[in-house]
């Protein structure tokens, strides 16, 4: 069948589609039933001396009851086996009503032996030329070469995949690895299994393309043991997800690129009921940011612990209608109240309006500007944000007797080389003040380093500069940070609020640091390229630094001090540190403010400096890490 004439035939009419297969079928099911009288009889000169009417009547009676099971309805290039397994019923239905009517009329012109023949090559007919068929078509539609692909993981996950990539146009299957020795050098779903220790000589082999992970319970260890061993061929690695958006969605769009947020994310640890749950379900919530990475994540994870209500806030209008029309799509049938407010964290009569009218009993204050180089451009509008901000927030709350007030940090506020990273801890210094005045309020914080995929987040950076060829920038060589995903970070928050008695500073376990370097490199690996090196010039994606941003330190700190003590949460840190005397910090801040209005940056920086007496220069302090490290070797 040529191209031209696919084409026109997928351009006819359904109606016309229909009646072609239909005209096909009482053409070849009397042949189908001609063929078993032949067979019976072992002549088929004896085969057209007998009944051929009565031939053509049992054959024919097959084709209405096709039309009820549902042949004639489905499209070819899409037919799947349930379509022919009703196929199979429907002929064999007609063959036991053609039995019925042989035994009421005593019909004796040719062995009813025939019959149960008929049925066989009858289905023989049907599932061949269907899939015949639907070959021809969908190798014209794809119009290019399918991808060769290997499964990593022969379990249901990995068989439902492997059976749809055999129906697809784009994909197609050549076999599984599996570590279950009990698999190796078996045959599952018609492919072959091996060991993953074979991986480099199987995938040259079966000129494999590439290699999609499908097992969705791994956990993010065995995740980056099976991203490791797929990445030692250099072919890019895909995931299937889960098996629950395989199931749900039933497509292979299902299958994406393998995240470094899949290798970066920790074993799961499951939050504590009782403490995800005690400041939320049935509680009114305010989330101040709401719009933003970590403040929508705060709003869906407040969500599912079914509070009574969940306000909105977020000076940035689209940002405040995305995360509304989420969560109130998912709030549907909850009875759960989802309100969006828009404004400022520093509109004090709007926080005032909205805490008192709303009931509000727990605030998440996550409302900030962190992008550092931004912030060190625009420090009096950061401080302003950050610090008068947070001010606004905790005296509203304070005044309106709210039960919990959690404060989201950050671990730039240790030890601060940046506009930002400072303000953020006279925003610390604020709720710790408040903690020791209010005896209505529980105030805390919460500090944590980057997220993974976040705003302004060096993963989205990097993976747009690879699919424009590179180079990747990074600050400097050596740069390290820690990271977090976001649903992580978030349940945990909320479990870090739940154990606040006033004044504590909770530190999340951030894991180990990674320096940016090398995940820059394991993203070049994933995607199936490598890096361009003097050593190793014919590399796709080259590394460059460009040098430290303004106010950028190579690695951050998440404690000012030693003083830590157990919160109950294997993954949550609680500290003592220095505070301010209340009546001393006010007049502190009275004086920060005077520089803000006045715009003076000189003035701004000092008077962040007496708050935060940490509070150091980004140069000196990068160039003490540095020499501290030559020293280690």
């Amino acid at each position: 069948m040529t191209s031209k004439t696919i084409t026109h035939f997928l351009a006819l009419p359904a109606s016309a589609k229909v009646a072609l297969m239909v005209g096909g079928d009482a053409v070849f099911l009397p042949i189908c039933m001609f063929l078993s009288v032949a067979m019976r009889l072992g002549s088929f000169e004896l085969a057209l001396d007998t009944a051929l009417p009565l031939q053509l009547g049992i054959a024919w009676l097959a084709i209405p009851i096709l039309a009820v099971a549902g042949l004639y309805r489905t499209v070819v290039r899409y037919i799947d086996l349930k379509v022919l397994l009703a196929s199979s019923v429907a002929l064999a239905a007609a063959v036991l009503i053609a039995y019925g009517v042989a035994f009421a009329f005593d019909f004796s012109v040719f062995p009813r032996s025939v019959l149960p023949s008929f049925w066989f090559v009858a289905f023989t007919y049907v599932v061949n030329s269907r899939f015949i068929v639907r070959s021809m078509l969908r190798r014209n539609l794809a119009g290019r070469r399918r991808v060769n692909s290997a499964i990593y993981g022969a379990g249901e996950a990995g068989v439902q995949l492997a059976r749809a990539m055999q129906f697809s146009t784009e994909y197609r299957p050549v076999c599984f690895f599996d570590d279950a020795r009990s698999l190796q050098r078996k045959s599952v779903s018609a492919l072959p299994v091996h060991s993953p220790q074979d991986i480099r000589e199987i995938a040259a082999r079966y000129d494999i393309d590439e290699i999609v992970i499908a097992v969705p319970s791994a956990t993010p260890t065995q995740k980056r043991e099976m991203a490791e061993r797929a990445g030692l061929t250099g072919l890019p690695v895909k995931i299937l997800p889960a098996l629950f958006d395989w199931v749900g969605g039933g497509s292979l769009a299902n299958i994406r690129d393998l995240d470094v947020a899949d290798l970066l994310g920790r074993d799961a640890v499951p939050p504590d009921p009782r403490l995800i749950r005690l400041n939320v379900t049935g509680k009114v919530v305010m989330v101040t940011g709401a719009g933003g990475s970590i403040g929508s994540e705060l709003c869906r994870q407040v969500l599912a612990q079914k509070p009574s209500s969940i306000v909105l806030l977020d000076h940035s209008e689209f940002a405040l209608y995305s995360i509304e029309q989420e969560l109130k799509l998912q709030a549907v049938g909850t009875g759960i109240k989802v309100q969006a407010r828009l404004g400022s964290v520093l509109n004090a009569e709007l926080l005032d309006h909205i805490l008192s009218t709303e009931g509000v009993q727990t605030v998440y204050h996550a409302a900030a500007y962190k992008h550092v180089p931004i912030v060190e451009e625009n420090v009096q509008q950061g401080v302003q944000n950050n610090v008068f901000g947070s001010l606004q927030v905790a005296q509203a709350c304070a005044r309106a007797e709210v039960e919990t007030c959690i404060l989201i940090s950050t671990d730039k506020a240790v030890r601060p080389t940046n506009a930002m990273g400072a303000s953020k801890r006279v925003a610390e210094l604020i709720f710790q003040g408040a903690a020791l005045t209010s005896t209505r309020t529980r105030f805390a914080m919460v500090r944590f380093g980057n997220v993974l995929g976040s705003s302004g987040s060096v993963v989205p950076l990097f993976r747009q500069q690879i699919m424009n060829g590179g180079p990747i920038t990074i600050t400097h060589p050596d740069i390290i940070r820690y990271f977090m995903l976001i649903p992580e970070a978030a349940q945990l928050v909320i479990q870090a609020g739940a154990m606040a008695t006033g004044g504590e500073v909770f530190v999340l376990d951030m894991g180990e640091p990674v320096r940016i370097a090398d995940l820059a490199r394991s993203m070049i690996r994933l995607s199936g390229l490598t890096e361009r090196t003097d050593e190793h010039p014919e590399g796709d994606i080259e590394i460059k630094a460009v040098g430290l941003r303004p106010g950028e330190k190579l690695y951050e700190e998440l404690l000012i001090g030693d003083d830590i003590i157990p919160s109950g949460h294997s993954r949550v840190m609680c500290a003592r540190e220095r505070h301010i005397e209340p009546s001393l910090l006010e007049k502190m801040l009275a004086s920060l403010q005077a520089a803000c209005v006045q715009n003076d940056r000189d003035g701004i920086l000092r008077q962040l400096s007496n708050l935060v007496p940490e509070f150091r220069a980004a140069n000196v302090v990068n160039a003490e890490m540095i020499s501290r490290m030559q020293q280690q070797g």
